[in-house]
């Protein structure tokens, strides 16, 4: 009997087996290890219908609090006896396997599974089992586990190596792809997906015009064009802030506003430059551990400090610093590991071969840090030389003080009490101070009152260290992090209760996956960074590819993009996924940039959207892929949509958050009631993308199209179709403003053309006769509210 190294098999009905193990559950989940004899059973027919659920481990605590538990995901877990002394599979002995004689036993109390879950074993299934055991119960780690090997292509008639890999699944199941899709809906598709913005019509003619000379060429010239635009860092910055968790304000009830926008501009200027990303991983994980490491790297660390942070009085502030270390494990596993790491925190895995030692392994990494605020100068001004410059003028001053005591003495005892009541209060703050406990600073400002007021030299002095302290001070602030220099002692916690510490642990990472070499005896973040981006990692290249492939086609070729475990789902085109994840760490050096024009530029990705009768019910969800998706545009898209049409959008780049319209009473809606004074000027009209975002409170416009709170990381966003969402696209105080403006456009350019703006086709003449009984404002209203203005085809 053989593995299947692409079948996740996993059994879901064993739930109750126990080995004299006190409050234990064994959970026998090595039939996801499992294939019948090739042949005569056939896994995927035979084996995989049997099987609903995933259960891998059994675990518990002893009387003392200690977790024990009995892993049955990994060769040695399998084998290994329990308490009891009996071992739930002897390969080769069926007939001394624990496991074959409770699937046999006609004891109900014993039976596997037990007679109350209603799951029953039929003889064959009982069968396969035995059979396999009898065979030496042979084993292999599950899919994800295992690095991609080398991918030969498929041997088909198309040239695009994506095109190969689906064309070779269509054939077996005798489909043909869908047609390219027209030039202008093809350009439309793609510019919302590399940059988030229609193509004005400048483009669109130019690009149907180029088209007309040669197809692919002009395809692939706007593909290029597209990826070198400065928008295409803002449009994929949304995508990995959302995985970042990113909002503007420190979340839990009092939700009070932070200042971090510097680490989402670092994550545009590093999309927009193509870091390749192993290197963009390693500078967010672990930036400030570099040598010598620069303004911008320490900036990066931001991505961990993007959690929440409780502000509440009376609060236990080590739960909720623990807390945060919590997420920041969960995070890291989720975003470049596709594991549920965060289920290890309380006790062993259920599903996966991760134990809570290894989550408190990778919680040593994240609890040896300060969080501090970095003060962030612009490129070139000299932090240092303007303090420098500020301590000797400072010096000046005093100088001039000193010289001038006496005048300075004798003005300050001739003070009258009606002349100190006219003072402001400062002043009379320092008055009223002793002088031996005056600070410098302040015997300066009572100097300036009188007797420095007409010494010209004290007065430019004084204004030069004003605009010194003031270009000091007035820098921006963004959240980092720094390691501890004595780092903190790591234990597991019992239950994960911070109050309970048991066994300490140090840096590590799961067992379960490659190995870690730490630089030195002191592992750290730049370890683990290292680590995650190994070219031996079976899971970050595939996890990523994955993810990027998803916003593309609205699923992964593993549908469950967050979790690569044995509760997720098996790729539709394993092959495909690998010779991707293969290309991404190799030929294409980590670049995103070469990721996507490798996707965009593929027939799977450029085929029509339509919906065909003859995959209704072969591929209904279209996970063959032989027609492409329509996509509800994500909410901010929606927003840069509108005002890209209207032509009231502004592309200043960067900066802190801004301020669009919003419904009134928003801001009364948390526990402390939140200013939000409108942006002026083009700030009112920036992109989603800078939109100030309260976690308790966020825009009303972008909450209803379902964009990610920030509370966690967010790895696909929901697309819901609700009444809600055309209400506020017709009576939102922003897209209202939009329609405005989109109303003077069709007084001058007419409906026909505004209605190509929205959607980069000609209507037809039924549709332009419905427009020419509306007023410009109602065909402007329409037009922002049709579905094909808010969808990518």
């Amino acid at each position: 009997m053989i593995f299947e190294r692409k079948t996740l098999i996993a059994v879901r009905q064993f739930q109750k087996f126990t080995l004299k193990l006190a409050c234990l559950s064994l959970l026998t989940a090595m039939l996801a290890r499992i294939a019948a004899a090739q042949d005569t059973v056939s896994f995927n027919r035979d084996v995989l219908p049997i099987l609903s659920q995933n259960c891998f481990s059994c675990h518990g605590f002893d009387q003392a609090g200690r977790q024990a538990s009995l892993r049955l995901d990994t060769a040695d877990g399998l084998v290994e006896p329990a308490d009891s002394g009996e071992a739930a599979v002897v390969p080769g002995h069926p007939e001394k396997s624990e496991l074959i004689r409770r699937i046999l036993s006609q004891d109900p109390s014993e039976r596997m599974p037990p007679p109350e879950t209603e799951h029953l074993l039929s003889e064959s299934q009982k069968q396969i089992l035995t059979n396999w055991v009898a065979a030496g119960a042979p084993f292999q780690p599950h899919w994800a586990f295992i690095p991609p090997g080398a991918i030969p292509l498929p041997k088909t008639t198309v040239a695009h190596p994506i095109d190969s890999f689906v064309q070779s699944r269509l054939d077996q199941e005798g489909i043909e792809p869908s047609p390219r899709e027209n030039d202008a809906a093809l350009l439309r598709r793609v510019s919302l997906d590399l940059v988030g913005l229609p193509p004005t019509l400048e483009e669109l003619e130019t690009f149907l015009q180029q088209s007309t000379v040669n197809r692919q060429q002009a395809y692939l010239d706007a593909v290029n064009r597209l990826l070198d635009s400065p928008h295409y860092g803002e449009r994929w910055a949304r995508w990995w802030l959302d995985q970042a968790r990113y909002a503007d304000s420190n979340g839990y009830s009092i939700d009070a506003p932070r200042q971090i926008w510097k680490f989402r501009d670092w994550v545009v200027e590093s999309l927009n430059a193509d870091q390749p990303f192993d290197q963009f991983t390693i500078e967010q994980l672990a930036g400030d551990l570099l040598p010598a490491a620069t303004q911008r790297q320490q900036i990066a660390t931001g991505f961990h400090r993007n959690t929440q942070i409780n502000q509440e009085g009376g609060i236990d502030k080590e739960q909720f610093r623990v807390d945060s270390v919590f997420d920041r494990v969960a995070t890291t596993g989720t975003v470049w590991l596709g594991l549920t790491i965060g289920c290890a925190q309380c006790h062993d895995h259920k599903f996966d071969p991760i134990s809570q030692t290894d989550f408190y392994r990778m919680f040593a990494f994240f609890n040896n840090q300060e969080e501090p605020t970095l003060k962030v100068y612009e490129p070139g001004i000299d932090a240092p030389e303007l303090a420098s410059q500020l301590k000797s003028t400072e010096a000046k001053l005093d100088a001039i003080v000193a010289e001038r005591a006496a005048a300075f003495q004798a003005w300050e005892s001739s003070l009258t009490a009606e002349e100190i009541s006219k003072m402001s209060n400062s002043v009379r703050k320092i008055l009223a101070t002793d002088q031996d406990k005056r600070r410098p600073e302040q015997v300066r400002e009572l100097f300036a009152v009188e007797v420095g007021k007409i010494d010209s030299e004290f007065q430019d002095l004084l204004q030069t260290a004003d605009e010194l302290q003031g270009q000091i001070e007035g820098v921006t602030t963004t959240l980092v992090m720094q390691e501890r220099s004595e780092p903190r002692q790591t234990t597991v916690l019992i239950k994960g209760d911070f109050t309970r510490p048991a066994t300490a642990v140090t840096c590590g990472t799961p067992s379960v996956l490659h190995e870690f070499h730490p630089a030195s005896d002191q592992a750290n973040r730049l370890d683990l960074a290292n680590w995650i981006v190994d070219p031996n990692n079976p899971l970050t290249a595939r996890v990523i590819v994955n993810r990027v492939w998803q916003v593309y086609f609205g699923k992964g070729i593993v549908e469950t993009e967050n979790d690569f475990g044995s509760l997720g789902s098996l790729p539709t085109h394993p092959e495909l996924l690998d010779w991707l994840a293969r290309e991404f760490q190799g030929r294409m050096k980590w670049s995103l940039k070469e990721l996507h024009r490798t996707i965009v530029t593929s027939h799977t990705y450029c085929q029509s959207s339509v919906a065909r009768e003859d995959l209704a019910e072969i591929d209904p969800n279209n996970y063959l892929l032989a027609r492409q998706q329509r996509l509800r545009l994500e909410a901010e898209i929606v927003r840069d949509t509108a005002l890209a049409a209207s032509g009231l959008l502004s592309l200043k780049m960067g900066g802190p958050p801004v301020f669009p319209p919003i419904p009134d009473g928003v801001m009364n809606l948390g526990q402390i009631k939140r200013s939000w004074k409108v942006s002026a000027g083009e700030d009112r009209y920036r992109r989603g993308l800078y939109t100030f975002v309260y976690r308790a409170t966020p825009p009303p416009s972008l909450n209803v199209f379902d964009a990610p709170d920030g509370f966690s990381t967010c790895t696909r966003r929901s697309r819901s179709n609700t009444p809600l969402q055309a209400l506020t696209l017709l009576n939102d105080a922003a897209f209202f403003e939009c329609a405005q403006a989109l109303a003077e456009r069709v007084e001058k350019l007419g409906a026909e053309t505004v209605f190509r703006v929205c959607t980069a086709r000609i209507p037809t003449e039924e549709e332009m006769h419905v427009l020419e009984q509306l007023d410009a404002n109602s065909v402007a209203r329409v037009l922002l509210n049709l579905d094909e203005t808010v969808t990518r085809e």
